[in-house]
């Protein structure tokens, strides 16, 4: 006997799937300016490489015979796919069924592919629309009855975190749990004008008193409860783009920096870049007048593998600059010091920047390299009612912390406990000073006047004093006499940075080899 009959039963299913949330639905998604949920899935993938799991999911309606007239889709989509040619879990939430929220069949499915991500060790993107598996009021008079709220498998997102890169897309307002899966992740990306995420949304927010500028446009109010100026800018969300396609792109560029699951080592590229690459205008990058700031990110670009570097977060924590590079082709990530903002002191949302990342890097076995001009922590009042020490103390215990190797370059200021925070002190120092150098427990021109006030008091010119103390202690100060009792170890031609990088670049990937 043939089995056509469920097999065409099979196909009628698939179908009405492939509908979404129908055809009206669908459109007014697409007028909004968003991608549906397999166009996405289909955009984000290798072409045709997508695999989908659980396809017929969700809710049949059936006639008064008992037999199918029609199927509510679960909003939420996964399967096996590809980027770049290596497998992946892919999802995207459905916004066209219900706007994402949860219904019988979209918890077990998100729980499925989380287990299926760390269970089968592979990558997983989330592209999270709407409340991503939250509830709705109406849901409460479906059932009826409420319940104490729990989150089924968050264990498993949370395992996910542990053991595999976790890229999440918000490509919609994402609230409630959604915004919760949003920030459970490694790299975070919104789209300006597409993306807003909050804990609840603006009616929500205005039914508990609150109520803020432009509220009465509901594009507006979400725009300025959680759009991409207030969460790209607080830390919540890595980066921000400008389109969908633009989004799935950078998805695809960060897994290309780590390996598939922990254990396993990231894979080395073609080497594009002369590993002996001397660049003349390192020379002159760094300017005498210790007032006067440079481009950080043209260092970062004159002595790295060129075109490779993937900044994160530039918009948060600025003092910071954090990146995914490469080096001879192999992956590392930079911590750089940006002197054009607040000078390259740490303050609290810098300090918590620096604290992810370096995290990011010890957990997926990346080498960091760091290029230090750090001043110090931030100091002042707003500085002491951020708890900026916390957050800097945090920042430098995970870089202590940390097991890969690490090499650090001094182009200019290296002082006070952020200063040290350049690398583990009690492990072998691979650094390399520039002789631009200025270092100390604490910058001079900050604790001259107080060192030699007595003696400023009592002189007949103390103007003609405090110029004789500073030019004898520019003298001492010198990077040279540092050297001369190897409290650093060289200093260096600034061009050389790069050949000595890819050095340090290849020894470090020949020790996590030797570690695996």
């Amino acid at each position: 006997m043939s089995w056509a009959n469920e097999l065409e039963e099979l196909r009628k299913r698939e179908a009405l799937a492939e509908q979404m949330g129908g055809e009206g639905k669908v459109a007014r998604q697409h007028g909004r300016g968003k991608m549906d949920a397999r166009a996405r899935l289909a955009a984000l993938t290798d072409e045709g490489s997508f695999r989908e799991i659980g396809k017929i999911a969700g809710k049949g309606h059936y006639d008064e015979n008992g037999d199918l007239a029609g199927v509510t889709p679960a909003p939420f989509l996964f399967g096996k796919a590809t980027v770049n040619g290596r497998p992946i879990v892919a999802t995207a939430d459905d916004f066209t069924i219900r706007g994402g929220a949860a219904d019988a069949g979209i918890s077990r499915k998100m729980v499925q592919a989380e287990k299926m991500a760390h269970e089968l060790k592979l990558p997983i993107i989330r592209m999270i629309d709407g409340t991503g598996g939250g509830g709705s009021v109406k849901t409460l008079e479906q059932i009826g009855a409420t319940y104490i709220p729990a989150v089924p498998g968050w264990s498993d997102v949370v395992e996910n975190l542990d053991t595999v890169p976790v890229v999440a897309l918000a490509l919609g307002p994402t609230a409630g749990l959604g915004a919760a899966r949003t920030v459970a992740s490694h790299y975070s990306i919104m789209v300006r004008g597409l993306s807003q995420l909050f804990a609840a949304g603006p009616a929500v927010v205005d039914g508990l008193g609150e109520s803020y500028k432009g509220s009465d446009d509901h594009a507006t109010a979400k725009e300025e409860l959680g759009g991409v100026d207030i969460h790209t800018r607080n830390g919540v969300v890595d980066d921000e783009v400008a389109s969908e396609a633009e989004a799935f792109a950078r998805a695809r560029h960060f897994l290309n920096f780590m390996p598939e699951h922990v254990g396993q080592l990231a894979r080395r590229a073609d080497p594009i870049d002369p590993v002996y690459r001397r660049e003349e205008a390192l020379l002159n990058l760094v300017p005498r007048d210790d007032k006067q700031v440079y481009s950080m990110r043209r260092c970062m670009e004159m002595v790295l593998d060129q075109g490779t570097v993937f900044e994160i977060g530039r918009n948060w924590g600025r003092a910071a600059i954090t990146a995914l590079a490469r080096l001879d082709g192999y992956p590392v990530a930079v911590v750089a010091s940006d002197p054009s903002y607040l000078g390259g002191s740490w303050e609290a949302k810098t300090s918590e920047k620096v604290e992810r990342f370096v995290k990011l890097a010890d957990q997926f076995r990346l080498p960091i390299v760091h290029l230090v001009d750090n001043p110090g922590f931030m100091i002042g009042r707003e500085a002491e009612m951020a708890g900026t020490i916390r957050y800097g103390v945090q920042a430098m215990n995970a870089i202590y912390k940390a097991t890969v190797p690490l090499a650090s370059i001094v182009l200019r200021r290296a002082y006070g406990i952020a200063g040290s925070a350049m690398s583990n002190a009690d492990r072998f120092q691979y650094r390399y000073c520039w002789p631009s150098g200025d270092w100390g427990s604490l910058p001079i021109a900050g604790g001259l006047e107080v060192a030699y006030k007595s003696e400023l008091e009592a002189a007949d010119d103390p103007a003609a004093l405090l110029k004789e103390i500073k030019a004898r202690l520019d003298k001492v100060t010198s990077p040279f006499r540092s050297a001369e009792r190897f409290n650093v170890e060289d200093i260096i031609d600034p061009r050389d940075t790069r050949p000595l990088l890819c050095e340090f670049a290849q020894l470090a990937w020949r020790k996590l080899e030797a570690e695996r």
